[in-house]
This record gives structure tokens, C-alpha cells and sequence, in this order.
């Protein structure tokens, strides 16, 4: 049994265990985020690759497109882990105003709900962005795909 001075201190974590959950979340997420923005930069340097090679200007056209399809993603997902390091400090904002609360006299009342808050939504807006990636990132490959198979469908010239 809990002593009447070790009540607010159970208490307290108890507390703080919704923040660490929302903060192990969002680090998933940003993990995710970072993997992303890897794999995108990888085929920006193919496409560039491909691009300094390609002599043909209709050919060009279609590997500026997709260069510039890549650009976005790389900005969509810059703004999600942005906002996804700011949901990991407004939850880690919530963990220590939760913990000195008690400490300045209960003067935080509001301040570990309004981090919490602003934390959620920060990580709502993020899922929203990564989700918008995630979305261009398939139309990407379907595009990719339909003008493979155009390619390989064209009658070969006769040598």
C-alpha cells in the first residue's frame, strides 16, 4: 500500500505515461519519416543519374517530371518530421510540466494539457502529411510502371 507521501508521486508517473506512449509513437514515425526520405533521395540521384545521360528531349521532359515528383515528396516529408519533432517536444514538455507542477505549487495547471494538446495535433497534421506521401510515392511507381510497359509494348525496329 501506497504511503500518503508517495501518493503524488505515483500519481505523477502515472501521468506520464500517456506522453511517453504519444512519444514512442511519433519516434516510430520518424523513423518511418527518415527511412522515406532516404529512399526518396536515392531515386532523385538515379533519376539524375538517368537524366545526364539521356539525350532524347521527350525523354528529359518525363525524368524532369519525375525529378520534380521527388522534390515534393522530399518537402512533404521535411514538413512531417518537422512537425513530428515538435509533437516529441511538446510530449516531452508535457512529462516535465506534469513532474514540476508540484514543485512551483501547482502554478502549471493548464501547461501539461496544452503541450499534450499541441503534441496530438502536431502528430495528426504529420500522419496527414506522411499519408499525402505516401499517396504521391504509389502514383509515382504506377506511373513509372504504365510507361515501362508502353516501352516495352512498342514494335521494335527492324535491324
Amino acid at each position: 500500500m501506497l504511503t500518503s507521501s508517495a501518493l503524488p508521486h505515483h500519481a505523477i508517473l502515472t501521468a506520464m505515461l500517456a506522453p511517453a506512449f504519444f512519444l514512442t509513437a511519433t519516434a516510430a514515425l520518424l523513423t518511418s519519416a527518415n527511412s522515406r526520405l532516404a529512399r526518396v533521395i536515392d531515386r532523385a540521384r538515379s533519376l539524375l543519374g538517368e537524366l545526364a545521360e539521356a539525350g532524347d528531349p521527350a525523354e528529359r521532359a518525363v525524368l524532369e517530371q519525375r525529378i520534380a515528383l521527388q522534390r515534393r515528396r522530399s518537402g512533404i516529408i521535411l514538413r512531417g518530421s518537422q512537425l513530428l519533432y515538435v509533437a516529441i517536444s511538446c510530449f516531452v514538455g508535457t512529462s516535465l510540466s506534469l513532474a514540476g507542477d508540484s514543485l512551483v505549487g501547482h502554478r502549471l495547471v493548464h501547461m501539461p494539457t496544452l503541450l499534450a494538446a499541441l503534441g496530438v495535433l502536431a502528430l495528426f497534421a504529420a500522419s496527414l502529411l506522411l499519408a499525402r506521401e505516401s499517396a504521391l510515392a504509389v502514383h509515382a511507381i504506377n506511373v513509372e510502371m504504365d510507361d515501362g510497359h508502353r516501352r516495352a509494348s512498342r514494335p521494335r525496329a527492324a535491324s
